[in-house]
């Protein structure tokens, strides 16, 4: 068997879930929970990690997933996490299936306006390194406010592995 993307992409989707469940468990002030930016607090950091790897799919299919629900929007309750979460699974799920692509070089303007080109599998890197960084930042966001901080080790590659097997 050669080795993949797959568990890596299975991973960040199951990280994901788990870092929506538990700032589910949170009072809904948590959402805007900041560490040093008072503009990228956790609801927006939240909606970030899964509007980026919605364009990530669709720079490397040329299609947005079809999403349940509303389009994503802002995050003001918590509530509003069940629908990021479902979302998020389907967008997750792209990824993991895009895998099965030839590794080609895509051209595409990005949002400066240049025109850039890049391996599929540098954008599928990419969206699972964005996914980590910012699970990171709620982590300490959450942390920095006094709720009950996101234990980033329980959300590691060893612990995905013990679980999922």
């Amino acid at each position: 068997m050669s080795i993949g993307m797959e568990r890596l992409l299975r991973h960040m989707a199951w990280a994901n879930q788990n870092t929506i469940e538990h700032i589910k468990s949170l009072p809904e002030e948590a959402l805007k929970s900041f560490a040093t930016n008072s503009e990228w607090f956790v609801a927006e950091i939240l909606h970030h990690i899964v509007d980026s790897a919605d364009a990530y799919v669709f720079r490397i299919t040329g299609e947005h997933p079809n999403l349940p629900g509303e389009s994503i929007t802002e995050i003001e309750k918590i509530a509003d996490l069940d629908s990021l979460a479902q979302q998020s699974a389907v967008i997750d799920a792209a990824l993991l299936d895009s895998v099965k692509l030839d590794d080609e070089q895509l051209e595409f303007t990005n949002y400066s306006g240049n025109l850039v080109r890049r391996w599929r599998s540098t954008i599928l890197s990419q969206a699972i390194h964005h996914a980590t960084e910012h699970r990171a930042q709620i982590s300490a966001a959450i942390e920095a406010r006094g709720f009950s901080p996101l234990n980033l080790d329980d959300l590691d590659l060893w612990s995905y592995e013990t679980e999922q097997g």
